[in-house]
């Protein structure tokens, strides 16, 4: 069985833009990450952080995130989390950062 392949993406669905976490988020996806950030804050949809196939996150991940929110509620860009695995959701409670991003109601399709 192979390892999952870590990336995070950029997916246009509709009137929102997915933000796609995949593997494992750390410090070795700070690049991308950055990258990602850029193009989901360049447009004014609403934007969603899918996580559901994501499998291990660091405190950089969850950094990317948090800064996501920030910058995004700072532009007036709506971000809700999508995490069926509960992978992020766990350690943003664990900071105490779990109350600022409600989850999703978007239909997402994989992609």
């Amino acid at each position: 069985m192979s390892e999952p392949v870590s990336t995070i993406r950029i997916v246009a669905e509709g009137e929102v833009t997915v933000v796609r976490m995949s593997g494992e988020i750390d410090a070795a996806l700070r690049a991308e990450a950055s990258a990602c950030m850029a193009l989901a804050l360049a447009g004014d949809q609403p934007v969603v952080v899918d996580a559901s196939e994501a499998t291990f996150i660091d405190s950089s991940g969850i950094a990317f995130v948090m800064q996501l929110h920030h910058a995004a509620s700072e532009s007036g860009i709506e971000v809700t989390l999508r995490d069926p695995q509960r992978v992020v959701r766990t350690v943003l409670e664990v900071v105490g950062y779990s109350d600022q991003l409600r989850d999703a109601d978007v239909v997402v399709v994989a992609g």
